[in-house]
């Protein structure tokens, strides 16, 4: 479409300068004729002129515009201006100026000292055909603009329809077996099964159990409640940190304050679960993250910093496309759902504030107090 586009505007402006090229001629000509006439109408030497042709030659002039002067460029008449405006002081004068600079004035001798100058300019259809290829131009750019959007958003919510079919199914398939997991638990407690045990599965059917109201609350608006960030984000790192080798650091800073943020706290642990994992990945289970809170008036800044290997900058808007990663293993839509959550449900940003190969990548939430 954007190669169709510019061989239509380039054959356009090519044909159209050609007409606007021979118009322009003939309307040069249309005034030599017309200030030939004007010549021998004003000279007695040329009593013997057919007077109602030379008459008729000029009054046929109705598009041109045209000021007789004389040689000190001083107005003696005109024609196919406009009459209301010309009796405001300094317009004919203004005429005459842009008449010079537009056409090159056309000298008429009458008898052997008196000089007269006729002045012209475009015609309104010579000036129209003049920028009748930019506004074609402009209407075809539009007509990609649209079509680019249209095309753009369909695509958009099909890939929407993908994502909210396929969470839906995740949590419904997942729903099944977790139901007689529960059942399971109970049978098990009734057979005296070891204490420790039970609490550990427990802990895993709850978990399992915030995975699947994860996965079903996509495609639909969740419900958003204000809930202080740093009790969150210490839950959510606390979490991760019980489940990762020592050799991982982590750290949480903060104001000493409370920071309410209206959010959906499974969804939001979800994003930050991703990024920690991501982050686990990058340092290959060794090193150090960073957490800070920042409260800036009208927002709350979260930004998650590691000590991995880094992103490259290319990849820096592509890691947030479904389907990237550079895991042998993964679908590629860890970040691609936490982008999704935080601009989409909770009207935030999510972006790389930095990466380096030395020393790692920061991620940056913001969120709308």
């Amino acid at each position: 479409m954007l190669i169709a586009a510019i061989l239509i505007g380039a054959a356009s402006l090519f044909y159209t300068g050609k007409l606007v090229k021979r118009l322009a001629e003939e309307e040069y000509k249309k005034i030599q004729l017309w200030a030939e006439a004007t010549k021998r109408l004003s000279d007695v030497t040329e009593m013997n002129s057919d007077i109602n042709f030379l008459s008729t030659v000029i009054s046929n002039n109705t598009t041109i515009p045209v000021i007789w002067a004389d040689h000190d460029f001083r107005v003696i008449s005109y024609r196919n201006l406009d009459s209301v405006k010309a009796l405001k002081p300094g317009y004919l004068e203004a005429q005459v100026e842009l008449m010079k600079e537009s056409n090159e004035p056309i000298e008429i001798r009458i008898g052997d000292d008196l000089v007269q100058y006729i002045l012209y300019k475009d015609s309104e259809l010579l000036i129209r055909l003049r920028y009748y290829p930019y506004f074609q131009l402009a209407v075809i750019a539009l007509f990609l603009l649209v079509s680019y959007l249209a095309f753009s958003s369909s695509r958009k919510a099909e890939q929407n329809q993908v994502w909210v079919g396929m969470a839906k199914e995740t949590a419904h398939q997942l729903g099944t077996p977790l139901s007689s997991l529960v059942a399971w638990l109970e049978i098990l407690k009734m057979k005296g099964t070891n204490p420790d045990y039970i609490d550990e599965i427990r802990k895993d059917l709850e978990r399992l159990q915030t995975i699947t109201d994860r996965f079903s609350k996509i495609g639909s608006a969740p419900s958003l409640s204000r809930e202080n960030v740093m009790h969150v984000m210490q839950h959510s790192v606390n979490y991760i940190r019980t489940r990762t080798s020592e050799k991982v650091i982590f750290n949480v800073a903060g104001p000493s304050h409370e920071i309410l943020v209206p959010m959906n706290v499974p969804l939001f642990e979800w994003v930050i679960e991703n990024i920690l994992k991501n982050a686990l990945d990058a340092m290959s289970g060794s090193g150090q993250i960073d957490v800070q809170i920042t409260d800036q008036q009208q927002f709350a800044y979260i930004d998650i910093a590691d000590s991995g290997k880094g992103i490259p900058k290319a990849a820096h808007k592509t890691i947030f496309k479904p389907g990237y990663t550079t895991k042998n293993r993964g679908w590629g839509l860890g970040l691609s759902l936490s982008k999704r959550i935080i601009e989409e449900y909770h009207g935030g940003q999510i972006f790389v504030k930095h990466s380096d190969n030395a020393k790692g990548t920061t991620f940056r939430i913001v969120l709308n107090k």
